[in-house]
């Protein structure tokens, strides 16, 4: 049976993953880049200064809501719970190992030009969110293909496929991505450092998801906001304190980085054109499973927020890329690199790690600098980063799920998400990311079609911000596609509420 499906998964990641997707995703965000005039390096000073700048001097952005929205910090909390995962961990030492130093180069520029392509995907959430029958906010892809796109002429049943084909997939991505991988890698890690059968981190993981899950977002955000910043740091420390042990060796890495990005290496002594080929493909697909610029996933959790601003939300959008790849993702890779586990000259694992896992590359890398306490503070690293993506793809699917069949049918779907966690702490390792692969490429593609569409509409909603607020223009602000929620929002606004 999961032969079956491995070679049935084979034959459609090939297709979801082939050089057209891939083109796709980087023409989106190099043409997002283009049309808001490098906003995520013209305006550095400002997207800083209203993200993690403002978490300390605007309570707008911390404080917890009365509603049935939640904070942006909370918004961002979640959206990296479901980024800042085994991504960045695992996935980026599978795609050095398979890829080579030169995919983490491609990665880099996934994630430069991603950051447009979040910011588009969030900015068009806000602008396009309506509430449902709970009093809650209901955003994502699936509503600006269906409302965005769909208002087109001639789109209307174009645009009700592509959000119905979205939600499906996330409904099924959230199973991969969300699920079987994360707690598998978990399971893994707990087994490997501390012996303890998978089947049991299986039964307790799926206990401990249950009681926060079925809870709704609410009480999911509550727990990312203070999960999240605690894992981040704590790893980034981690991962520094080697940079600093192997100082001597980071030219060696940057040099190692640059050399296989445009193949004047070969991947593990193979064909130099193919060794290109392998960075460019790791690089992007790996970028693209941590950081899900492009997915239309995050938005849906952004599309919760207490925010009124689309763009306020898409700076946030920046933001969370910036942090999980250009920060945590490249402090793992260059920790993955000074380590001596990979031939620097040839890209290859040396002799004495051949047939290391990607699962086990980072724990080696610790035990390697700190003993058996460094093994074991992966572990527990990897153990948080994974729980955490399941919270945060939970509300992913749920939202989808909401989409396609009510608020009521939700809570079905709950609970078969909070089963299937045991299903993924005992699946074969190779076969869940395989899966997650595919799953991610499914929704990626009816997402970057509407973002694509509905380009001219960012770039309007971004140019009437940048009047606005940095230039000091007295235009009407664009909040809202629908009228009712546009002269609410516009309102508070013109009187600060924001």
């Amino acid at each position: 049976m999961l032969e079956t499906i491995a070679n049935i998964n084979d034959v459609v990641n090939g297709l979801v993953w082939g050089w057209p997707a891939l083109i796709l995703l980087a023409f989106v965000g190099v043409l997002m880049t283009i049309l808001t005039k490098f906003f995520q390096v013209s305006h550095i000073p400002h997207w800083m200064h209203n993200t993690i700048g403002a978490i300390f001097k605007d309570k707008h952005v911390v404080k917890h809501t009365d509603d049935k929205s939640i904070s942006q910090f909370q918004s961002l909390c979640t959206a990296l719970a479901a980024t800042v995962g085994t991504g960045n961990i695992v996935g980026v030492s599978g795609a050095i190992l398979v890829g080579g130093p030169g995919a983490v180069f491609w990665m880099w520029i996934i994630a430069f030009f991603g950051m447009m392509t979040n910011f588009s995907e969030n900015v068009l959430g806000i602008y396009y969110r309506r509430k449902n029958d709970r009093g809650e906010w209901s955003g994502g892809a699936m509503y600006y293909l269906r409302d965005g796109l769909g208002a087109k002429k001639g789109c209307k049943q174009i645009g009700m496929i592509l959000a119905v084909l979205f939600s499906v997939f996330c409904v099924i991505a959230s199973f991969g991505i969300g699920n079987m991988t994360q707690v598998n890698s978990i399971s893994g890690n707990m087994e490997s450092v501390f012996g303890i059968p998978t089947w049991v981190t299986g039964i307790v993981i799926l206990a401990i998801a249950a009681l926060v899950i079925i809870g709704g977002l609410k009480r999911i955000a509550a727990v990312t906001e203070r999960i999240v910043p605690f894992m981040v740091v704590l790893y980034m420390l981690g991962t520094i304190v080697i940079f600093f042990m192997n100082i001597t060796t980071i030219p060696a890495v940057i040099v190692a980085i640059f050399k296989g990005a445009f193949a004047m290496q070969a991947v593990g002594g193979g064909i130099v054109g193919s060794g290109i080929k392998l960075a460019v493909e790791q690089g992007m697909k790996r970028g693209v499973f941590s950081n899900e610029a492009g997915l239309g996933s995050s938005v849906m959790v952004h599309s919760n927020s207490n925010v009124r601003e689309p763009v306020r939300q898409g700076m946030w959008g920046i933001f969370e890329v910036f942090a999980d790849t250009i920060i945590v993702c490249t402090l793992t890779a260059v920790s993955v690199l000074s380590s001596g586990i990979i031939d620097l000259n040839t890209g290859a694992v040396v002799a004495e790690y051949e047939g290391i896992t990607k699962a086990q590359v980072m724990s080696q890398v610790f035990t390697n600098h700190f003993g058996f306490v460094g093994g074991a503070f992966v572990a527990i690293a990897i153990m948080l980063f994974a729980f955490s993506t399941t919270l945060g793809w939970s509300h992913y699917g749920s939202k989808a799920f909401e989409f396609l069949f009510g608020t009521k049918a939700t809570i079905g779907y709950k609970i078969v998400f909070v089963i299937a966690i045991y299903g993924g702490a005992v699946m074969g390792d190779n076969l869940a990311w395989d899966l997650s692969d595919t799953f991610n490429g499914m929704m990626m593609i009816p997402n970057l079609i509407g973002v694509l569409v509905l380009a001219p509409e960012v770039v309007k909603i971004t140019s009437n911000y940048v009047d606005r607020k940095l230039k000091g223009k007295n235009v009407e602000p664009m909040m809202s596609h629908w009228p009712d929620i546009q002269e609410e929002h516009a309102k508070e606004v013109r009187g600060g509420a924001e």
